[in-house]
C-alpha cells in the first residue's frame, strides 16, 4: 500500500462505486457548482423558500390551533354550558304607549331545579347573570360586563384569582357588596396602585374590591344579553364579578336599557348555566339528556347548549385538516424548487456534452456520470434545505416577538422538510444523470 493511500478508500459502496471515487465525484461536483455560482444560488433559492415555508406555515398553524384547544380546555372538558340567546321572535309585553316592552326569554331557576333533579351524572351547577354597565374608580371609567356568580366559579371555569380572594358562600348569602376585577380592568382603574381594598362604583352602588382574576381572551364572557354583534372583543374583556344573590338584589330580574325617546328591558333570570358531568363518558348522554328537558321547557329556541368536549374534538379535527392543507400548499414549493433543479441540471448535461465524452473515453463508467449529476443535484437540495431549515426555525420566532401570536415549531416539521428537499434532489437529479450517463461518447467528443 502506497503512503498516500488509505484503507478506507477500499470499501467498496452499494453499487461497486468505492469510497475513493464518491470522495472525487464529491469534490467535481462541488467545483462544477462553484463555477456557476449565480446559477448554483438562483436554483437554491426555490429549495430554501419551499422549505422555509413548510416549517414556518406549519408552526404558525400549530401555534393558532394550540391557542384555540386551550380556550376551548378552559371551559373544562367535563362542562355543559348554557346560554341564553333572544330568540327572533321573542314573547313581549308592551305597555300603554307602545314605546317601552320586556322581553322575557332564556334559562329560568326552574330549568335549574329540573337538570338537578332528573338527570343521573350533574356533580355541580354554576348559575350566572351578566350585566354591561360602567365601573367607576372617582374620575376613571370602564365599559365592562359585570357576572353575577358563586363561589365556586373559579375552580368550575378553570379561571385563577391571581391576587387577594374570591367572595365566600357567607358573602353570596349576606349580599355582600364585595367584587372581583378582571386582570384587564386593574391598570385602567388602578394605575398607580394595587386595586385590593379600593373601591369601585356601578351606578350608585359601591362594592369592594377583594380580588383579581388571572388575564383572559375577549372571548370568554359569559354570552350576555346583547348578543354577539354588540360584543365587541375590547370591551369583553373586561369582567368584574359579583355575588349571585347581590346581582339579583341590585339588579332584579327586569335588566333596563335606556334609549331616545322610549327604554327596552329584558327579563332574564339566569344567563349562563355550567354543568359539570362526572365523568368524560357521560358528557354526551348528559347533553343530550339537558337539551329533551330544555326542549319540553321552553316553547321558543331561547337558549343555546356548548359542550367543549365535541368543540375540542372538532378543533383537532380542524388541525388535522389545517396542517395537511398548509403543507400541502407549503410542499408546492418544493416542487416547483425540484422542477428548477431539473431544468438546470438539463442544462448543465447539454453545456457539458463534451466534458461527459471525454470522461467515458478516459475510461468513466456510466454509474460514475449517474453519480456525478446525483451529487450535484443533492448537494444543491441539501444545502437549500439546511438554509430553509434555519429561516423556518427563525421566520416563527420573530413572527411571535413582532406579531404575538403563538407558534409552536414541532421536531418532526424540519426533519420532514429537510428529507423532503433531500428527496426532491434525487428525483428531480435522476433523469438528467441518467441522460448523461446514456451519451454516447463518440457522439458526445464530436460536440462543439
Amino acid at each position: 500500500m502506497s503512503a498516500t493511500s488509505s484503507p478506507i478508500q477500499g470499501i467498496r459502496l452499494p453499487g461497486g462505486l468505492s469510497v475513493a471515487r464518491l470522495k472525487r465525484a464529491i469534490r467535481l461536483g462541488i467545483r462544477s457548482l462553484w463555477l456557476h455560482r449565480l446559477r448554483s444560488l438562483l436554483t437554491v433559492l426555490g429549495i430554501v423558500f419551499g422549505v422555509c415555508s413548510v416549517i414556518s406555515m406549519l408552526a404558525i398553524g400549530e401555534g393558532a390551533s394550540y391557542e384555540a384547544q386551550e380556550q376551548i380546555k378552559s371551559l373544562g372538558s367535563q362542562n355543559i354550558i348554557l346560554r341564553s340567546i333572544k330568540p327572533p321572535a321573542s314573547e313581549k309585553v308592551s305597555n300603554e304607549g307602545g314605546q317601552s316592552y320586556v322581553l322575557q326569554y332564556g334559562i329560568t331557576y326552574p330549568d335549574v331545579g329540573r337538570i338537578r333533579a332528573t338527570i343521573p351524572g350533574v356533580t355541580v351547577i354554576l348559575p350566572a347573570r351578566s350585566m354591561r354597565d360602567y365601573v367607576w374608580n372617582i374620575t376613571r371609567r370602564v365599559d365592562c360586563e359585570i357576572i353575577g356568580t358563586v363561589p365556586w366559579y373559579p375552580s368550575m371555569r378553570n379561571h385563577r384569582v391571581v391576587s387577594g380572594r374570591f367572595f365566600s358562600q357567607d358573602e353570596m348569602d349576606r349580599q355582600s357588596s364585595v367584587c372581583v376585577l378582571g386582570a384587564e380592568m386593574v391598570p385602567l382603574l388602578f394605575p398607580l396602585k394595587s386595586p385590593l381594598g379600593g373601591h369601585v362604583r356601578v351606578g350608585g352602588d359601591y362594592y369592594q374590591v377583594i380580588g383579581v382574576m388571572e388575564a383572559r381572551g375577549g372571548s370568554g364572557g359569559t354570552g350576555g344579553t346583547d348578543g354577539a354583534a354588540e360584543r365587541k372583543d375590547k370591551s369583553a374583556a373586561c369582567r368584574m364579578f359579583i355575588p349571585l344573590e347581590t346581582a339579583k338584589l341590585r339588579y332584579g330580574e327586569v335588566l333596563m336599557r335606556r334609549r331616545s325617546g322610549s327604554f327596552e328591558a329584558e327579563r332574564v333570570q339566569l344567563h349562563e348555566l355550567t354543568v359539570k358531568v362526572a365523568s368524560l363518558d357521560e358528557v354526551m348522554n348528559v347533553a343530550g339528556a339537558i337539551k329533551a328537558v330544555m326542549e319540553r321547557n321552553h316553547k321558543n329556541k331561547d337558549y343555546q347548549i356548548d359542550v367543549p368536549l365535541e368543540m375540542l374534538r372538532r378543533a383537532e379535527r380542524t388541525k388535522h385538516i389545517f396542517n395537511i392543507v398548509l403543507g400541502s400548499i407549503a410542499a408546492i414549493s418544493l416542487l416547483v424548487g425540484g422542477i428548477g433543479i431539473m431544468n438546470i441540471m438539463l442544462a448543465s448535461v447539454t453545456e457539458r456534452t463534451r466534458e461527459i465524452g471525454i470522461r467515458r473515453a478516459l475510461g468513466a463508467r456510466r454509474r460514475d456520470i449517474i453519480v456525478q449529476f446525483l451529487v450535484e443535484t443533492v448537494l444543491l437540495s441539501g444545502i437549500g434545505g439546511i438554509i430553509g431549515v434555519l429561516l423556518g426555525i427563525t421566520i416563527p420566532l420573530i413572527v411571535s416577538h413582532a406579531a404575538g401570536m403563538k407558534t409552536i415549531i414541532t421536531l418532526w416539521s424540519p426533519l420532514l422538510a429537510f428529507g423532503i428537499s433531500a428527496l426532491v434532489g434525487v428525483i428531480f437529479g435522476i433523469y438528467p444523470a441518467f441522460r448523461a450517463a446514456n451519451m454516447d461518447p463518440v457522439e458526445a467528443l464530436r460536440n462543439e
